[in-house]
């Protein structure tokens, strides 16, 4: 039987183990920490549990295509609720709830600016072209040649695909109101670059958003991991937890093993191990294996590449439990009553810590309330911030917090200052510490038109015949839903290339 090494147990290294196993491989993966789950990873503290990482579950139809290629089901292992409101955002003057349902949308539209309601129909039937051309073939493509989009139905429909045309520019061209505006640019937060610099094909997103919805997976995104985690253990995946990879070894362009330190070893030795393998797939940061794990004659991409990428964000985040209700607050809370055009150029453009940042905050304890103690919140704060920042103190994200806190308060009519009982910061370093993620990002490359598909870092590498990678630097991008396809798509290259 052949054996796979798989480096990391991100969603992404989850999926490619399992889909390995599945077509008879034998699969081990190496993990950093002592749990699953990478960025996903799950924070308990005081009573309180938190999510570390991604918090929206959105495109219910990739995680049942995931579960459905190995005959299962998601709610074989976790049950999910829609969430309704689906979320709330806060103006300077007023909150503004979004509804689940899509006639109160409509209606919502219509009160917003009048005659909005039929051009929202038209924004979203052609969203809804292009979610099916690019979940179900787009982002299935390995992006190792262009010859890969000659295809009939992609070929057809280039121009609806709208890859030639910005976001902010398709959304202008049928909404004035700016909160509108606002609201159906916000998904492209999730790809990671600005609405005019984004191509108009993630108009797919607000299809996500608006059609199929805003979910809530009971225990959390954590039970997504476990899920995936479980189903890999079904197949006969084996595990090595706090196995950090400091090499993998080539000879005549082959990977031969992985080396790992044993960072838990009983002896009180962080005993080398090292793990034979006939392919080796990167579910860790592609910058890091690139730089790091392998000799500099089999990189297959210069420094200068690199510093050239436009990443995605960084984040501040804040796990905050209180010990009060905050009765009529949402799961889902975007506070979008500053200058959100400034940030956005502070985070893309100047490159700079924001003056006055929008922000975000999850309160999963409205929806499941065993995630906190009787009679208590947890609230995760995200302030998004430019890749590659220093100076990230204990002191400036204290600075932050307050910032946004006085601003919760003042939207929300909640005081928590005086009711915080558990609070943990983490940031820039954390990231780069923890998840050796290239410039501290937290979502790995910017969704621009020249870092899409073939333009990104290759899942195959140009150098070594049997090393491939995946996540979010590579194809089809960041995300949960695509680091589950990306997983699918890197198995599919393996079998192609090694049987």
């Amino acid at each position: 039987m052949k054996k796979v090494v798989v480096i990391g147990s991100g969603f992404a290294g989850l999926s490619a183990a399992s889909f390995m196993a599945r077509d008879g491989w034998d699969v081990t993966v190496l993990e950093k920490h002592a749990t699953p789950g990478g960025r996903a990873r799950q924070l308990k503290a005081e009573g309180f549990t938190f999510d570390g990482g991604p918090s929206w579950y959105w495109m219910p139809d990739v995680f049942e295509h995931y579960f459905g290629c190995f005959g299962k089901k998601p709610s074989d292992y976790y049950q999910l609720k829609r969430l309704d409101p689906s979320y709330r955002i806060y103006w300077k003057d007023e909150p503004m709830d979004i509804p689940a349902n899509y006639a109160e949308l409509q209606a919502l539209f219509e009160r917003t600016e009048p005659g909005s309601a039929a051009k929202l129909d038209k924004f979203l039937a052609e969203a809804a072209y292009k979610y099916d051309i690019g979940i179900n073939k787009l982002v299935h493509k390995p992006g190792q040649s262009f010859t890969e989009f000659l295809d009939w139905d992609l070929a057809r429909g280039l121009f609806k695909l709208d890859v030639l045309t910005s976001m902010r520019k398709h959304i202008n061209s049928l909404f004035t109101h700016p909160k509108l505006r606002q609201l159906l640019e916000f998904p492209v937060l999730f790809l990671g670059a600005l609405p005019q610099d984004t191509p108009a094909l993630y108009s797919l997103m607000n299809y996500a958003d608006i059609k199929l919805g805003t979910w809530y997976p009971v225990g959390g995104m954590y039970s997504v991991v476990e899920a995936m985690y479980g189903l890999a253990l079904e197949l006969g995946v084996k595990f090595q937890f706090n196995h950090d990879v400091i090499s993998i070894e080539v000879d005549h362009k082959m990977a031969r093993s992985v080396t790992a330190k044993n960072t838990a070893a009983s002896n009180g030795q962080q005993d080398k191990l090292v793990y034979a393998a006939d392919v080796v797939i990167g579910g860790a940061d592609y910058h890091f294996m690139e730089t790091s794990l392998l000799p500099e004659q089999y990189r297959s991409y210069s420094d200068k590449y690199w510093e050239k990428r436009v990443m995605a964000p960084a984040c501040l985040l804040y796990y905050v439990g209180v010990n009060k209700k905050l009765d009529g607050l949402l799961h889902h809370c975007l506070f979008f009553d500053t200058d959100f055009e400034r940030h956005g150029r502070e985070i893309y453009k100047t490159k700079e810590w924001p003056a006055d940042p929008s922000f975000y905050v999850s309160i999963s304890s409205a929806t499941e309330q065993s995630v906190a103690p009787p009679g208590c919140e947890n609230l995760f704060f995200l302030i998004p911030v430019a890749a590659g920042l220093t100076g990230d103190t204990e002191a400036l994200r204290d600075e932050y917090f307050w910032k946004i806190v006085d601003r919760f308060e003042k939207l929300t009519g909640h005081t928590i200052r005086d009711s915080i009982i558990c609070k943990r910061s983490y940031g820039v370093t954390d990231f780069t510490m923890d998840y050796n993620s290239f410039k501290g990002n937290a979502y790995g490359l910017a969704n621009t038109l020249m870092q899409t598909s073939v333009l990104k870092p290759a899942c195959r590498s140009i150098k070594i015949k049997n090393l491939f990678y995946t996540g979010q630097l590579t194809v089809p991008g960041p995300g949960v839903p695509p680091c589950l396809i990306s997983g699918e798509v890197v198995s599919k290259e393996v079998k192609k290339h090694f049987g």
